[in-house]
């Protein structure tokens, strides 16, 4: 465990409006400080709470415009099943207007109600719009099997003659996201293209629109919600985003579109804190706060706070020792 005790009455700066990336071994107090003391800190901070913390004795913000905390974290998008990418990010609801407004639709008085699978109306009476029953097991896992009334289409055979291009609304949620965007510009519905845009800024362009939430993996549902802010436009209230290592089992052109989507959040005069191991995505930050010298009872010091231009040149971090050797080894390569 984490020597929380090494993390007492600390003095910390963190840029606004910048990357900034904590850093250390495994073990080291990185989620301690962020969970336990910056992110309750901001929060009492916005909320006008006056408390007499253990583990800080005051936070001073100097951005006026700082208004809100989002904790990204790796929890699934939604708690039913029926969840999914288009609905998170909000573009749903123009695709549903979009089949409501089809000429056979309206002859039929459909709303776009109709096209939801979450309320009565279009959906699949036997499976409320699952596409699947779920039968529940007393000593084993619940078996799932495909619903035989809608055969997983998950809406009435009515809803399903209403069509776009050959295409129903079920059709439309088994696009992946690629696919999604190429059929909707085609079509001349930019708007949603531009809503959907985002899931492939931060690498999920293989997703489909309708992919079951507890089908994603963590890091997914993490990439989905950094999507729904980058959808949203610019405002004067700014907020501090915070990710839990959020580059975990991402291939380096995936890492790169992260940073990118990264610096549009910056750039709309937000700020990032993130917990971050890869030294790849370490050398882009702004600034760090490396803590160590160890992992476990060892851990829980800061070792260095400030740019990153000054962190390499750090005696006492480990991190940094890493960094410099990474980014030596990168200038030696001959092309």
């Amino acid at each position: 465990g984490i020597n929380k005790y090494n993390l007492k009455n600390i003095n910390i700066k963190i840029p606004l409006n910048t990357l900034t990336l904590i850093t250390g071994m495994s073990g080291s107090g990185k989620s301690t400080l962020v969970k336990e003391i910056i992110k309750p800190a901001v929060e009492n901070y916005l909320q006008k709470i006056k408390t007499n913390h253990h583990h800080y004795k005051k936070i001073d913000i100097t951005s006026i415009n700082l208004k809100k905390i989002e904790f990204i974290n790796q929890k699934p998008i939604g708690r039913s099943s029926r969840s999914n990418p288009i609905t998170y990010i909000k573009a749903y609801d123009d695709i549903r207007r979009l089949f409501a407004n089809q000429a056979l639709a309206k002859q039929r008085e459909y709303k776009a109600g109709h096209f939801s699978f979450n309320v009565d109306g279009g959906r699949c009476e036997s499976c409320k719009g699952e596409g699947e029953i779920t039968i529940e097991m007393q000593f084993m896992s619940d078996v799932h099997i495909q619903c035989d009334s809608c055969k997983g289409k998950r809406f009435k055979e009515e809803i399903l003659e209403i069509k776009i291009q050959e295409k129903n609304i079920a059709d439309i949620l088994d696009l992946s996201v690629d696919q999604a965007i190429n059929f909707f510009e085609e079509n001349d519905q930019i708007i949603i293209a531009k809503k959907i845009k985002p899931l492939i800024d931060v690498g999920l362009g293989y997703v489909k629109l309708g992919q079951s939430s507890n089908t994603l993996s963590g890091g997914e549902a993490q990439r989905i919600k950094l999507a729904s802010f980058l959808g949203k436009g610019e405002t004067a209230d700014k907020i501090l985003f915070i990710f839990d290592e959020p580059t975990t089992g991402l291939h380096f052109h995936d890492i790169k579109k992260l940073l990118s989507c990264f610096y549009q959040l910056i750039e709309k005069g937000n700020s990032i804190i993130c917990i971050e191991h890869n030294l790849d995505v370490i050398k882009c930050a702004d600034w760090i706060i490396d803590l160590g010298p160890e992992g476990g009872n060892k851990g829980g010091k800061i070792m260095f706070e400030g740019y990153i231009k000054n962190f390499i040149q750090s005696k006492k971090s480990i991190t940094a020792k890493y960094l410099k050797s990474k980014i030596n080894n990168q200038k030696n390569i001959k092309l």
